[in-house]
């Protein structure tokens, strides 16, 4: 991840600047406030503004003022029972506004959780920077035979080589192009003055989706989260698990409490449906039960095996 000179003296700038305040803050939120945080090879994350904590959560719960005489552990348990039963509106309580840079295709993805206010850096107005995503060797995997939206086993050798120099001949070539029809340079430069550049809103449908957008994603905790048990699962794509994993570290950061409680229930828990209660019930109590009489299908009765590390899996 490479910094323009004008970015890293807008960060200096920015984590320079000091205010009272009596809101609530987030200590360990404020360390990397601003902060430029790397993901893959030139992508970023940073936070950018937040309001509430936990406490901002307990008080809507309770329709309080301040935090009066209740015990912290008091406070973590009523997170819990929360996010246990999934008491939603206290979480809206706490917003934050993240500015990330990825590539194309990925914010093609991200864009579908349509409950954030957005605002992206705008192909009509400026020219896009001339930085690519390239995959690492180690994430480039062929499709996988059992998910139509999934990968399966790595492609080595000379044919991931081939892959990765195409990925880079084809990115450059389109950007370069993009520039000729532009009449100019990423960095400003008018290539021939006696000929006029299209328009950038045109120019712009040249380019490959593994070049780079940005945006401000400004949301509130409840929706982050429902974002974060999608993206930042096993299940996702490589790339916008990245982007989510590292977002997770900064709720920790921000809500320690809400992050226990969200690891604990949403993340390492799991759901049943009432057919699969029934099947772990007799199990428990050491009953036999087969798939045949389950009332589960076969992908159902794979999964619950599977999530409890039960052996009764069926082919």
């Amino acid at each position: 991840m490479k910094l323009t000179i004008e970015q890293k003296k807008e960060i200096k700038d920015q984590q320079s600047q000091s205010f009272k305040t009596k809101r609530v803050t987030s200590p360990e939120l404020e360390k990397i406030l601003y902060e430029a945080l790397p993901v893959l090879d030139h992508g970023f994350i940073r936070v950018i503004d937040y309001m509430g904590d936990d406490t901002s959560i307990v008080q809507s719960a309770r329709v309080s003022y301040g935090k009066g005489t209740k015990k912290v552990s008091t406070d973590s348990g009523l997170i819990k029972y929360l996010m246990r039963h999934r008491h939603s509106t206290p979480f809206e309580m706490c917003e934050i506004k993240y500015h990330v840079k990825l590539p194309i295709f990925i914010a093609r993805q991200w864009i579908r959780h349509r409950t954030a206010n957005v605002n992206e850096y705008s192909a009509r107005y400026s020219i896009l920077d001339k930085e690519f995503y390239i995959p690492d060797k180690k994430n480039l995997a062929a499709q996988s035979t059992s998910n139509r939206q999934g990968r399966g086993n790595l492609i080595n050798g000379s044919q991931a080589d081939s892959i990765l120099n195409l990925l880079k001949e084809d990115a450059e070539r389109n950007y370069n192009n993009y520039e000729k029809m532009l009449n100019e340079t990423f960095d400003g430069k008018i290539i021939d003055e006696s000929k006029k550049g299209l328009a950038r809103e045109l120019a712009r449908m040249n380019l490959t989706l593994n070049s780079y957008t940005q945006w401000y994603w400004k949301t509130d905790l409840l929706n982050l989260l429902n974002f974060l048990s999608l993206r930042a699962d096993s299940h996702a794509q490589y790339e916008i698990r990245a982007y989510a994993e590292l977002m997770l570290d900064t709720v920790k950061r921000w809500v320690p409490t809400t992050y226990e409680a969200f690891i604990d229930y949403r993340v390492g828990g799991m759901e049943l449906s009432s057919k699969g209660k029934k099947v772990i019930k007799k199990m428990i109590q050491g009953e036999k039960c087969e798939y045949e009489s389950s009332g589960l299908s076969k992908r159902e009765w794979n999964e619950l095996m599977s999530s409890f590390d039960f052996n009764e899996k069926i082919v």
